[in-house]
């Protein structure tokens, strides 16, 4: 399955998703910080969406009130309410 998910809150403006099942096979950040979100998307492959969801869903940036890996695991969360 490939999602494509447009954050919200943060400085990136788009995350592809590509899941084998419930594995995540691949991510891909538009934008924000490279470094980080090439290191999310780099432990992110090969983990559960539950397990992700699980270890990222309330990370926040600074004072913002949330963060790429926690919309990660927003796009992942609705993939999974979609998927029911």
């Amino acid at each position: 399955m490939e999602i494509h998910y447009t954050p919200k809150g943060v400085c990136s403006k788009g995350i592809d998703i590509e899941l084998d099942g419930d594995i995540i096979k691949s991510v891909k950040f538009t934008g924000g910080c490279n470094g980080n979100t090439q290191g999310v998307a780099a432990l992110a492959k090969g983990m559960t969406v539950e397990e992700y969801i699980k270890r990222c869903k309330d990370i926040k940036c600074g004072f913002k009130k949330t963060s790429c890996p926690a919309q990660l695991a927003l796009a992942l969360e609705e993939a999974l309410e979609t998927a029911k």
